[in-house]
């Protein structure tokens, strides 16, 4: 068996789209999971809308993505020779012509067919026209294709589709200036690139029987076809910008990790069983094309929060860390590297359960991060009572002389309030506002461990120096 090549061949012209992000993944998976190829190639042949930006946008993604490709990327507009080469080729073979219809004439012929009820699939009168009779006239170079039969699409996901050939034009493989058009250009890069399984968007479906046409005149093997149906918004729309975030950037910058995107993206019409949650490893093993569902998926927001959330708790801080000078980096979030090394790994075992984004988990962590004098919201500022700054004036000599580990902080606490005939609570609150500045914060006892004994201390004091003013 030849060795498995796949490819994702976006355009350049604007955002990476969720749904390329999720062929992309298709692609990789398969190829990665059979020690295959994944190769990239940017579609750039539109030259009016294809920019510099949208192209570094497509690498930014894949990169975020963790999809590495091998090879170098792929230029379709570096290789339009090569592309004219194989129409002119067709035309040495006779699987091609040269057609001088006008614009006017095809449209006329067409307004005539509307008129008449009849079909409106432009059949060309120079299709058997000998060379010594054409005229010194701009032309187009068709494909002859067959008139009679059928073409069948064995696709992987859509199963058979048959389609009659008599529905089949000749289609225009050089325009009249000598460029290629998109749908050659697509079979001679797939085929140089060997690519063996085109995976794609169903959107594509019905290019497959046009570009069959250029495989079957050259002779060249068909690869195996597997068109994925689109992805759907939660109302059953195709996904636009319009109704929501659709971008890699988007939720790149939203805060998702990018391990929770895969694991999404995969099961976005896609299943193994009823796993839900899964690594890369084993979304490799367990991908391929039966799993992948004939009806459109429906993005879901809270789904896609549930994965991330979960992967943020599973994995370990040092890659947790990584992850998280990346998005500051990219977010642009006022930071110093230093400081969130020292500052916020630490933190990060009490304060990565149930953050769905980085932004929710950098939120938790804010008690670490920020420097004296702590500022207290509205709600917990009412906790730094009287009674409380009088509970912390018998605490913070007991804690000056702590060992500081969970248990003995724990016992402290539990001694001061029972000292002022309380429970617990009571204290926790004047604590979080004393130690975060908020009534909603991580463990007392976590922040009072992240931040170690010299700052927990200064903090109760300032707060009992602020209510003393």
């Amino acid at each position: 068996m030849s060795e498995i090549v796949t490819r994702i061949a976006p355009s350049p012209t604007g955002y990476m789209h969720i749904g390329t992000a999720r062929t992309a993944l298709f692609n990789w998976l398969y190829a990665r999971g059979r020690g295959g190829k994944f190769l990239l190639r940017i579609e750039d042949t539109d030259e009016a809308r294809s920019t510099p930006e949208a192209t570094e946008a497509i690498f930014q993604g894949m990169r975020w993505l963790g999809l590495d490709f091998d090879d170098e990327p792929v230029h379709q507009a570096d290789r339009a020779e090569r592309h004219a080469e194989i129409a002119n080729d067709l035309l040495r073979k006779g699987q091609a012509y040269k057609c001088f219809a006008t614009q006017e004439e095809i449209a006329a012929f067409r307004e005539t067919a509307r008129a008449k009820g009849c079909s409106t699939l432009f059949r060309s009168p120079w299709r058997n026209v000998n060379e010594n009779d054409h005229p010194d006239a701009p032309y187009v170079v068709r494909i002859k294709a067959p008139q009679s039969g059928q073409t069948v699409i064995q696709d992987q996901v859509q199963g058979d589709i048959t389609i009659r050939n008599d529905q089949l034009d000749d289609m225009v493989l050089l325009r009249s200036d000598g460029t290629p058009v998109y749908m050659l250009a697509v079979v001679v890069d797939d085929f140089d690139m060997r690519v063996t399984h085109v995976i794609r968007g169903d959107d594509h479906l019905n290019n497959a029987a046009r570009q069959m046409l250029i495989y079957t005149a050259m002779g060249w093997p068909v690869p195996v076809y597997a068109h994925v149906p689109l992805i759907f918004d939660k109302d059953g729309r195709k996904l636009s910008k319009r109704r929501g975030a659709t971008s890699v950037e988007d939720y790149q910058k939203m805060g998702y990790p990018a391990s929770g995107m895969r694991n999404y993206l995969a099961r976005l019409g896609w299943s193994h069983g009823d796993a839900e949650f899964f690594n890369d490893e084993e979304a490799k093993n367990w991908f391929d094309l039966k799993g992948i569902g004939k009806s459109p998926a429906r993005f879901d927001l809270k789904k896609l929060e549930n994965l991330c959330g979960q992967h943020i708790t599973a994995t370990d801080d040092a890659a947790l860390l990584h992850d998280l000078l990346e998005f500051f980096a990219i977010s642009k979030l006022p930071h110093k590297q230093k400081d969130l090394e020292t500052k916020l790994a630490p933190a990060l075992y009490c304060v990565k359960d149930r953050a769905k984004n980085f932004l929710e988990l950098i939120d938790k962590a804010r008690f670490c991060l920020i420097n004296r004098p702590i500022f207290t919201d509205e709600k917990s500022a009412k906790y730094l009572n009287e009674r409380a700054i009088s509970m912390f004036k018998t605490l913070t000599p007991q804690l000056q002389n702590a060992s500081w580990t969970r248990e003995e902080l724990e016992s402290i606490c539990e001694t001061i309030a029972e000292t002022y005939e309380t429970n617990f609570g009571k204290l926790a609150g004047p604590l979080r506002a004393a130690l975060a500045g908020r009534s909603v914060t991580p463990s007392v006892f976590d922040m009072m461990l992240v931040l170690g004994k010299e700052e927990t201390i200064a903090r109760l004091l300032d707060a009992k120096c602020r209510a003393a003013t």
